[in-house]
């Protein structure tokens, strides 16, 4: 009989990570696939990138729409209540052997609460991570407490996961899946790109992902119009923006970008989705990722190039020595600027590992999902590490 591993899906990013895990699943005889599309996939506001994952081939179980209108703190905690009322309607008619998730949004945490209330194990994915400026840094953990069988990025965030409680037997540490796409995409050569986006690059090009920080308070707004006047500064440069997710304040930063790419068409351009194939071949053609997104600690690391993290969303985060930190400052981009341009700095990575490996991470998952017995694994004990010692 063949497991029904129900793999649920909220954002266009995540859905990139997940991409080979998926069409792997959906390939093996032993898997029977079943897909939960929710959140911004179902946003016209983000491009119903729901309709991308059908192109791509895949059928869509169930669609279950959350994201009301509002992007204040009270319409997310409406959404998240709307999600786990939904969710556990689908389980109820999709009886799935296990759900899949990845990292630490908000539809994702009810999604695993209706499955911990459903008695179905949970498979989390990039569990034992830290970004202390964020509400995702206790959604992750939370998650983690909920879930029975943990895949993490690095060895470090096994460790982290262990020491919640989880017993290491259900512990696996895989890399990042993301990097997957590395392996067996063919990235797109420049022509093709700058077809691909309708955009011509520049003398130097800069990939801009920039989210709200989520514990911080009415900071987006302020902190984003910082960036841009650091980006003008800088001559023969141009600027790929991706905007950000259904966030608190995310709004505010939308209308930002708007604005600017309306007033500069020439040296800027916006993106809802990107998708994987452009995104990671824009990682291949720019000189530099600056914001705040957890691809530039991840996925551009790969590529040698600089990463300018900005704020405390992703403090916490394991980083590669191409990663430069910097404050929400104007004064402080600009110098995190002058060093990801200079010739010291660029030659000083170019022979780095990346943190989060190499790619392999979804045939690992694949893999021990089939061998995995799921008898009783909803009934968990804590791990106690202290005694070990």
């Amino acid at each position: 009989m063949r497991k029904k591993i129900c793999v649920i899906t909220g954002t266009r990013a995540e859905y990139g990570l997940l991409y080979w895990l998926i069409r792997f699943l959906k390939e093996d005889p032993k898997i029977e696939l079943q897909l939960i599309v929710t959140g911004m996939h179902l946003s016209p506001e983000f491009g119903l990138t729901y309709s991308e994952i059908e192109n791509q081939g895949y059928f869509i179980n169930k669609k279950i729409e959350i994201l009301l209108s509002s992007d204040t703190a009270v319409g997310v905690s409406k959404s998240m209540g709307l999600a786990q009322i939904s969710f556990s309607e689908a389980y109820d008619e999709l009886k799935p052997d296990i759900a899949l998730v990845l990292g630490d949004r908000f539809e994702i945490f009810a999604a695993v609460a209706s499955a911990m209330i459903s008695r179905i194990p949970v498979a989390h994915l990039h569990g034992g991570e830290a970004t202390e400026g964020l509400i995702d840094e206790p959604i992750r953990h939370s998650i983690t407490k909920m879930s029975h069988l943990h895949f993490t990025a690095t060895e470090e965030y096994r460790k982290r996961v262990i020491q919640l409680g989880e017993n290491p037997n259900r512990v696996f540490n895989v890399g990042a899946p993301g990097l997957d796409s590395l392996q067996f995409l063919e990235l797109l050569e420049k022509d093709d790109f700058q077809k691909a986006i309708d955009f011509r690059l520049n003398k130097r090009n800069i990939l801009v992902t920039f989210h709200p920080v989520t514990l911080e308070e009415n900071t987006a707004q302020e902190q984003f119009s910082n960036l841009l006047e650091a980006l003008d500064t800088l001559q023969d440069t141009s600027f790929i923006f991706t905007k950000p997710n259904a966030d608190t304040d995310g709004r505010t930063i939308i209308n930002q970008i708007d604005s600017y790419v309306s007033i500069n068409p020439k040296k800027a351009c916006a993106f809802t989705s990107l998708g994987q194939l452009r995104y990671l071949s824009a990682l291949k053609h720019v000189d530099l990722v600056m914001g705040n997104s957890s691809s530039g600690l991840t996925e551009a690391p790969s590529f040698k190039i600089p990463t300018i993290n900005i704020g405390d969303r992703q403090k916490g985060r394991i980083k590669a020595q191409s990663v430069i930190d910097c404050s929400p400052e104007v004064h402080d981009m600009l110098d995190a600027l002058k060093k990801a341009f200079s010739n010291d700095f660029r030659k000083s990575i170019e022979a780095i590992d990346n943190p989060y490996g190499k790619g392999g991470a979804s045939r690992k998952i694949v893999k021990k999902l089939k061998e995995i017995d799921l008898t009783d694994i909803v009934k968990k004990s804590f791990y106690d590490i202290e005694f070990e010692l």
